[in-house]
Formats: C-alpha cells, structure tokens, sequence
C-alpha cells in the first residue's frame, strides 16, 4: 500500500532545511504525482519548478512550492527507500538464508525480498522470478540498470529446481529481453555441490556469456559464489556444504573457463568468490586477475582489495604508539590465515600488540565461517574467559549496516557487557587503523 514517505532526517544546509522541513515530516505528493519509492523522488525532483504536498508532525497538511536548479537534491532522508512496501519473494530456494535462520528473532530478519528497486539503488540480488509485467514496463521505462540477478542455472528445469518455481525457467527468455533493450545486469551463480556444479556450471557460464558479446552487452559480468548452509536449513534439503575439494575442482572449472573467455573477450568476465580459494587452502588471485573489481561487493576479490588497501596505508603507521595497548581483532575463521600478515604488520608497531582470533560460528554450524556471520552468540561463546587486552576490534560487517546489531539480535553494547571490555568497531581499513591506534584510555 503506497504510503507517504517518512522524512527522518534533513541534512544541514540543504533546500529542504531552508524550507523548514523536519524529521517526522511526510511528503504525499511532488508535483501531483506520489513517489513509489526512492527511486521516483529522484525523478520527481529532476524538475526546477516543484510544488509538494506534506503532512507535518502534527498530521497538518502543507503545499510547499520552490524553484531550483536541475537536479539539485532536496536535501531529505527517508525512513526507506520503498515507500509502497517491498516486493517479496516467493520462490523456495532450499538454499535461501532467509529460511535457514532460527525462529524468534526480529520480524524483518525474515523478509524475503525480491525486488528490482533494491537491486538497482543498492546492488542487492533479485531472480526476476516475481516481477508483474507493471514492473517490467518501468524498469524499461525509467532504464533501471544495471540490475544484480540470482542466476543459479540457466537450463530450464534445473532452475526450476534449485529455486522450486515453475517461473523460474524462463530466464534466458529474460536475458534476452534485456539484451534487446540494451540493459544490463550482473549476474551471480550460487554453486551447490553435486546439483548445479561441474558441467551444469560449465553450461551456465557459457550461456550468460551469450549475452556478452553485443556492443552493449546484457551480462556484464558474473559472480561463482559457493553455497552457505547453517543448522537451521530445512531436512532434507538435498543439499551439502562445500567441501575442500568441491571448491578445488570448481576453482580448476572456472580457471579454465575464465581462460577461455578471456580469449574471446579481452576479459575473464566470470569470478570466483574469494571463499572458494580460503576454503580450498589456495592463494588468493593478484589484483591484476579482478580487472576492475565488478563483483566486489559480492565477496569476489574484496579481501585482495582489503590486503592491498592495508599495505598500501600501512606505509603511514608510525613506529611506535603511546601508551601501550594491546587489542584483540575477531574475524572469521575462513579469513584468519589471509589476515596473518597484516597482524604481523601492525604488531611491528612498538607499543601495539594485536591479537588475531577466527573463529567459527556454533550460533550457524559452521566449521567454516566468514567474519560477516559472525553473531554476539558466537563471540560470548568463545570469546569468554580468554584474555582479551584493552578492547575488542570488530569489523563492521558483522552488524547490520548503519546498526549495533549483529545477525542474532544481540547488540555490541550486550556482548561488551557479557565480555567486560570495551569493543571498537573498525569499518574498512582507515577505521582498522584508527581503532588499532586511538590511545585506549
């Protein structure tokens, strides 16, 4: 149901600030129409002449008209980017991480979302399954690209297999249809052993490059990301998690496909995810074999970007801190022995010593666990009568973004208490050194 959006926050100095608007603020309409979503007030506001319609804090109703330049933002923040509410999934991947979580925790822990506008505003996967031809029509109508779509398979009745929707077949019908049009997406393989690996994958990979060789190419790219099971999966899932020797025979797969491509392309143009080579023991790819990093945020060469951005900043840690302090730096263990070097780097710091802990997730079932999903559980399980130094270093994505909250509903400020010590929260590599720096008293 299409709602007024909330305003909860108006940024200093902006157009909106200057008109008064004020956290609690809702905006119904801008030039008559009702933005659906984040997407449609950008484009609403395009204009230089704009009158809109708002609700104050106190429910009464406002018209407020301005002029401005083309395209300036007006400044305002929304509670969430969908304003009609989000696009659910009705597909039933037995892989989903959504149907593997506990039950009793937070209601939107088990939103199931399959929507395009996230996908295009924030790069989150859809699988297209779910789209009404209303969604298609905008999507070609506003170029809504690129788009980040779970592929999985691309032979009919293996799709339709893997995500248990009779929809999901017509996928390379679909590609098409974003060929024609000359829109793009990025595509992501998730690889479940013995059901769509081996020459499944082999086929997959080579019908997404089908839609690569046009000028303006469809897929631009396409991510092999291995599956993630936990405890909570449903029985009889059929599935398995991904052994060492399942992620050496798929990276030899894909090394050799990538070859290939790279031939006809002048680009490997399909990835593999970083845990393929941590759970196969193997060294990670240099820089040069990511090009541009197209997949990043979906796990494909983000610890080689990490490594790299850390050495490169490393040239500007100072010799010694004052006073001493000593920290402990939790990640997953999947990560630990990529990481060792940087701990050995910064302990090369007089007065800095950096413990180095992975650990596995019990709260998942996890022998083998990526820092991401990592929970307040995990770390009071094993973090507990161990010493620990002055404080805990925690990369952030262990919490939900822009929150204090891991993926099990406890927050830093419980898990600090459960453990007696401070905790810092380090975001990327300036926020690893800041935390590894900053006197601790």
């Amino acid at each position: 149901m299409l709602q007024p959006a909330l305003v909860t926050r108006v940024i200093p100095g902006s157009i909106a600030e200057e008109l008064g608007f004020e956290a609690g603020d809702r905006l119904v309409s801008i030039n008559g129409e009702q933005p659906r979503d984040l997407i449609d007030y950008r484009f609403f506001c395009a204009d230089e002449f704009l009158e809109l319609e708002v609700l104050d804090t106190e429910g009464k109703a406002h018209q407020v008209e301005l002029e401005k330049d083309y395209d300036d933002d007006l400044g305002l923040e929304f509670e969430n980017a969908l304003f009609d509410g989000l696009i659910q999934c009705n597909n039933r991947c037995p892989f989903c991480f959504i149907d593997q979580q506990p039950p009793g925790k937070r209601e939107t822990l088990y939103l199931k979302d399959d929507d395009y506008r996230l996908s295009f505003l924030y790069g989150s996967y859809l699988t297209l399954t779910n789209l009404s031809q209303r969604e298609w029509d905008r999507i070609e109508r506003l170029r809504l690209a690129p788009l980040f779509v779970s592929v999985h398979a691309t032979e009919p009745d293996l799709r339709r297999r893997l995500l248990k929707n009779e929809r999901a077949g017509q996928i390379l019908d679909q590609l098409q249809w974003f060929q024609e049009r000359q829109l793009q997406i990025h595509a992501q393989v998730v690889v479940c052993p013995g059901i769509n690996d081996g020459e499944h994958l082999r086929r997959t990979l080579e019908d997404l490059a089908r839609f690569h060789t046009e000028e303006m190419p469809a897929v631009l790219s396409a991510a092999v990301v291995p599956v993630g099971l936990t405890r909570f999966r449903p029985d009889k899932d059929e599935l398995s998690p991904v052994s060492p020797a399942d992620a050496q025979q798929t990276i030899d797969l894909v090394e050799s496909i990538q070859a290939e491509f790279q031939g006809r392309f002048g680009s490997r143009f399909a990835w593999l995810a970083d845990e393929w080579f941590l759970i196969a023991g193997r060294d990670l790819p240099s820089a040069k074999a990511y090009e541009d990093y197209p997949q990043l945020e979906n796990g494909v060469g983000s610890i080689r970007s990490f490594l790299d951005q850390f050495q490169a900043a490393a040239d500007q840690l100072p010799s010694s801190v004052s006073p001493p302090r000593a920290l402990t730096w939790v990640v997953g263990n999947v990560v630990e022995k990529a990481f060792q070097p940087l701990q050995a780097r910064l302990n090369a710091v007089e007065g800095l010593s950096i413990t180095l802990k992975g650990i596995a997730s019990h709260y998942w079932g996890q022998s083998l666990t990526v820092t991401g999903l990592l929970t307040g559980e995990d770390l009071i399980r094993t973090l507990a009568d161990q010493p620990l130094g002055d404080a805990l270093l925690l990369p952030s994505v262990m919490l939900k973004q822009g929150d204090t909250c891991f993926l099990d509903d406890l927050t830093v400020a419980d898990v600090s208490r459960q453990l007696n010590i401070p905790i810092r929260i380090a975001q990327g590599i300036d926020g690893l050194l800041n935390a590894c720096l900053d006197d601790p008293s």
